[in-house]
């Protein structure tokens, strides 16, 4: 495959000539818009950038790509990117931002539509969508990568609710996917994280849910060890209809963050639960009096509220993150975490998720989602450019290493190398998703297909 820097002299201009959409090089107005990331530490360069308005613009630049020998990449929201993976030319999906949500409970969304825009289509007609831990980030994206959401210990994965896909492969073919149109492909988009090819629309499976029982405790940081402590002893005996999470938190003193947190080091505890609202309070009861809370927002809400679980940021910011999955979490792991994430930490957040539940079950047709028996999972976020944040993180990651399962969510780990895919997928997954990609993309237009060929 020709590097980037042999590209130079390619001429765009018939792949201009069929495109609906537009295409950018760089200096050109609107280039910058459209390869500009939510993580703002990502600095992605291509040669040039599609916006795509159709998923046949998709297939025409992935073939032009094929016949001059280059690499495309693909990006919505950003959320998720790795400058290496952006290829010489870069698509974006934005603007393919269908939603059509139908009365049986399903829906059909663009690869450029955030779960936020599914919402309040969904809560009209009853239902819920298995969203990301913020509605802010791409429907497509998170689901091809298995999707961890607010609801999992309840109802599975995102990628799970996946019925059918549309799919630009490698050889520049649109296919619609599903269970029986092209199972390997099917297999491979529900956790193999776009390497397969690029997805323009997605057909999911919706909840029926309209409200949920939850929201976050807030306490002073300086309650974090004995919170955490009974959080952890709660998690054991909790019913699969509640989904939890703690997290040290240091937001800074910005427009949007609530006075009683920002600024300041706090531990929240998040809950959503789908089971009654008085059953939910009991089981609630022993962390209501534990301390006083700084902030509740724990209580009856409708579904489209669900960012008040983790109250995630949604403005773009230069982001470092770090991660490691723990096959259980006992007192002596805990309290590494509570140490190095409390004593002069450099990290925004650090989160612990309990998994297990519906998590925890393989879907009745097999996807290329590995470490489902993973107990927990422990994620940092700082700012990039703060000194000792990477090294902060490492060092974490090592004092847990002793519980430490050896697999990473592709969500959260992009397999951008060999070494990487190895993590992100057991042995027998990433043999799969080779073979797949070597039928599918042959010429190796695909960058995250370059990393699962290894």
């Amino acid at each position: 495959m020709t590097l980037l820097s042999d590209t130079r002299t390619t001429d765009l201009t018939a792949l201009r000539r069929d495109l609906d959409g537009t295409l950018h090089v760089q200096g050109e107005a609107g280039y910058a818009e459209l390869v500009a990331s939510w993580n703002l530490a990502v600095d992605m360069a291509p040669r040039a950038v599609v916006s795509a308005t159709t998923a046949d613009d998709v297939a025409a630049t992935v073939r032009f790509a094929g016949r001059h020998g280059l690499q495309v990449g693909v990006q919505a929201t950003g959320h998720g990117a790795v400058a290496s993976l952006a290829g010489d030319i870069l698509i974006s999906t934005k603007q393919l931002d269908e939603v059509t949500v139908h009365a049986e409970g399903w829906a059909r969304i663009g690869a450029g539509v955030k779960w936020a825009q599914v919402l309040e289509p969904a809560h009209k007609m009853g239902f819920a969508p298995l969203n990301g831990s913020t509605s802010d980030v791409g429907v497509v994206g998170y689901l091809t990568g298995g999707g961890v959401g607010p609801m999992a210990r309840t109802y599975g994965l995102a990628s799970d609710t996946a019925r059918a896909f549309e799919v630009v492969t490698g050889d520049g073919e649109l296919r619609r996917v599903t269970a029986e149109q092209h199972p390997d492909l099917f297999f491979a988009l529900r956790g193999g994280k776009g390497s397969l090819g690029i997805v323009t629309a997605v057909e999911i499976d919706l909840v029926p849910l309209t409200h949920f029982y939850g929201g976050a405790l807030f306490y002073d940081g300086t309650r974090t060890a004995e919170v955490a402590a009974l959080w952890n002893r709660w998690c054991a005996d909790l019913p699969t209809s509640i989904t939890t999470s703690l997290a040290v938190l240091q937001l800074p003193p910005l427009p949007g963050i609530p006075e009683p947190i920002a600024g300041k080091q706090v531990v929240s505890v998040r809950v959503l639960s789908t089971t009654d609202p008085l059953e939910t309070e009991e089981l609630l009861a022993p962390l209501r009096a534990i301390a006083p809370t700084v902030l509740d927002s724990v209580g009856l809400h409708p579904y489209p509220a669900v960012d008040l679980v983790h109250t995630d940021p949604v403005d773009p910011m230069p982001v470092i993150e770090q991660t490691v999955l723990l096959t259980e979490l006992p007192y002596a792991a805990l309290e590494q975490v509570v140490l190095r994430a409390t004593s002069g930490s450099p990290q925004v957040l650090t989160e612990i998720r309990q998994l297990g539940g519906a998590y925890a079950v393989a879907p009745e047709q097999p996807d290329a989602f590995d470490h489902r028996d993973a107990r927990f999972s422990v994620f940092m976020a700082g700012i990039a450019g703060i000194p000792g944040t990477v090294e902060h993180g490492e060092a974490m990651i090592a004092a847990l290493q002793p519980w430490a399962h050896q697999g990473m969510w592709p969500n959260f780990f992009s397999a951008r190398d060999s070494r990487s895919a190895a993590t992100a997928y057991r042995p027998a997954t990433l043999a799969r998703l080779r073979a797949t990609a070597a039928a599918y993309d042959p010429s190796g237009v695909l960058t995250m297909g370059a990393a699962i060929r290894g």
